[in-house]
């Protein structure tokens, strides 16, 4: 088991960053009195994740279609201007 100073040096945060992280739900954690400790294998789950946002997913089939069926009858598929 890891101190919140400990994990947090091995994720290169800082130990109250860890806090934040066990606070929010994101770093499961045991309270022994005032004092944090995380597994190993918890701390290694959350260094495997992916951090930031997912990629925006593809338009979808519809939305596709739609915009291909107005270019080839020449409507615009945005407003320009405010009118149309």
């Amino acid at each position: 088991m890891l101190t919140t100073e400990e994990a947090g040096r091995h994720l290169g945060v800082t130990s109250t960053r860890v806090r934040a992280m066990i606070t929010a739900g994101r770093l499961p954690a045991q309270k022994f009195g005032p004092v944090y400790m995380i597994l190993e294998s918890d701390l290694q789950a959350v260094e495997n994740r992916k951090t930031g946002r997912p990629p925006k997913s593809a338009p979808s089939t519809e939305k596709r279609a739609t915009g291909r069926i107005r270019a080839s009858n020449g409507t615009s598929t945005k407003k320009k201007g405010g009118k149309q």
